[in-house]
């Protein structure tokens, strides 16, 4: 059973405008500078939001495979689903989900928060939640760095 009181959030400001920030998530070529190695990104509801990590593992345990865009609104928001990585095979399974923030602190900085939400109770979504409070942390690290 989902837990809805339960949300993972961070955020980041970067020192891009909006329209920038937007592109590095929404493109293929954009989330591959800062995210993972390959990517197949379509903007469009239903569409393909996945990123190949592993690259040498079977096809179905690359990445973020069959995860898809939700919704989104040019340049204010992004939802999109999300699988655990193939070390978690039970919550991997199930789909969790992230949404976007996009705001305009300034011309030339952007802040961005994601939250992300669908987790369930179990030890293993616990290890999941855990794994990508670390990671997400990382991933927006990079979004930052690969402004400067």
């Amino acid at each position: 059973m989902i837990d809805f009181e339960k949300k993972l959030i961070k955020e980041v400001v970067v020192d891009a405008s909006v329209a920038e920030v937007w592109k590095k998530w929404t493109t293929t070529e954009g989330i591959t500078s800062f995210f993972a190695p390959q990517a197949d990104i379509e903007l469009a509801i239903g569409g393909k939001f996945e990123l190949y990590f592993m690259l040498d593992n079977p096809k179905g345990e690359q990445g973020s495979e069959d995860c898809k865009i939700l919704s989104f609104l040019p340049e204010k928001m992004l939802s999109f689903s999300w699988n655990a990585p193939p070390q978690f095979p039970t919550v991997r399974k199930q789909k969790h989900w992230y949404v976007l923030e996009f705001i305009e602190l300034t011309k030339n900085q952007t802040q961005l928060k994601l939250t992300g939400l669908g987790w369930q109770h179990s030890a293993e979504w616990n290890e999941v939640y855990n794994y990508f409070d670390r990671a997400w942390e990382m991933v927006l690290n990079n979004l930052k760095k690969s402004f400067e």
